[in-house]
């Protein structure tokens, strides 16, 4: 008997795991089915860039508010139910932004669409971490790839309605409904019991057979910890500057600056979470592999070379393609930021995955106002720039990162 067979996770943890791939993906593609959508609503409304980027600024600020409340609601309502309840809402978030007739109601429901994706963001992710304890093995990217299937689909989505000429309304309540089922049937298989639970040899619980024992948590350690957190946050926020390039930026830079047309121009941001997927993917294999200190810095030059040269030669396939380039490499930071924030010792379970998801929105908050003044100053090109920069921060920050073991 080999030892994948020996290891191989009880029923209920597969249907768990798989539960959690569900929310991820729905996650995922509720706010890509919008993202597409910007240029129109810009338009629509006759706003400027600043404006613009105001009001999407208006989706992290949201976030950023509401996100502290996460952890609670999780320890009184557990993860599952959580993530759940904020699928729903901001499904209803998402289509009241759609449909806004001003730039206060599109600004007032993607706030609403924020605090709500902040819930279901820490909810999802404790509950995929605590089936990860289950099973004795990281599989903390696979869920995060899930999510870049579910942002690509989404996105997808969105360009096809955009082709066939579908108007906003009728195409975001066919995906909130239609994810809103997914996420309801994917609660009956989360894991149960309270979130406060040891999850130890799940295998020995179950008679799943023998399991290479979990992690325990590192005793307390110094004021370190608090350098690694800050250091862990400014990853995890570079990651969200450049998932924040593509889902505010690329669709407009594509159509309003090189000129492609509208069904085109949505392929920049299916370029970069089509290949944060592939990344995502490969990422457990890579950081088994080589570390997760090594990849990162080589992630992050991918991601500032490539965008760099996609801006310094501005052409629509380069453009897509340096894009490609840059959610390749930043594809395991905010996993990886995420995971050894929840291990950092001298925190309260928890803790640090709260902090990380919280503070790493500061990346969505402040980037789109920076990069729409930049814009109005000079041009969108200039203030794309930010990608090859938090390339640049990762190098620099990345020494917090485990390097290859043994």
């Amino acid at each position: 008997m080999t030892v994948d067979v020996l290891r191989r996770p009880a029923l209920a943890d597969r249907r768990a795991r798989l539960a959690v791939a569900v929310l991820f993906f729905t996650n995922g593609a509720l706010f890509a089915n919008l993202l597409p959508r910007y240029p129109q609503i810009k338009a629509d409304l006759g706003i400027g860039n600043a404006a613009y980027g105001l009001a999407v600024a208006a989706f992290p600020a949201g976030a950023i508010t509401a996100g502290l409340a996460a952890g609670i609601l999780v320890r009184r309502f557990g993860s599952a139910r959580v993530a759940v309840g904020g699928t729903l809402l901001t499904g209803v978030g998402i289509l009241a932004a759609g449909l806004a007739d001003s730039v206060m109601v599109f600004a007032g429901a993607l706030f609403l669409a924020g605090a709500m994706d902040a819930f279901t963001d820490v909810a999802q992710n404790a509950h995929g971490l605590r089936v990860q304890r289950r099973y004795g093995r990281s599989i903390i990217n696979s869920f995060h790839a899930i999510w870049s299937i579910g942002a690509v689909t989404g996105g997808s989505m969105a360009a096809a309605a955009i082709a066939l000429g579908v108007a906003r309304g009728p195409h975001l309540l066919f995906s909130a409904a239609v994810f809103a089922v997914a996420a309801c049937v994917a609660l009956r298989y989360c894991l149960p019991g309270p979130e406060a639970e040891t999850e130890t040899e799940p295998a020995a619980a179950t008679g799943a057979g023998d399991r290479a024992p979990l992690p325990t948590r590192a005793p307390a350690a110094g004021p370190r910890t608090g350098w690694v957190l800050a250091a862990l946050v400014l990853i995890a926020t570079a990651g969200t500057l450049v998932e924040d390039a593509g889902m505010s930026w690329a669709t407009l830079y594509l159509s309003d600056s090189l000129h492609a047309t509208a069904a085109l121009a949505a392929s920049g941001y299916v370029a970069l979470v089509g290949a944060q997927f592939v990344g995502r993917i490969v990422g457990d294999r890579l950081v088994d592999r080589f570390g997760q200190r090594a990849v990162a810095r080589s992630g992050a030059l991918i991601a500032a070379v490539g965008m760099g040269l996609a801006l310094a030669v501005p052409t629509v396939p380069g453009t897509v393609l340096g894009f490609a380039a840059a959610g390749f490499g930043v594809a395991t930071l905010v996993p990886a930021a995420m995971h050894e924030a929840d291990e950092l010792p001298g925190l309260k379970p928890g803790s640090g995955l709260t902090l990380v998801s919280w503070l790493m929105r500061l990346g969505f908050l402040l980037s789109p106002p920076v990069v729409g003044l930049v814009a109005d100053a000079t041009s969108l090109r200039v203030g794309l720039l930010v990608v090859p920069l938090a390339g640049l921060l990762v190098l620099l920050c990345a020494g917090v990162l485990r390097p290859r073991r043994g």
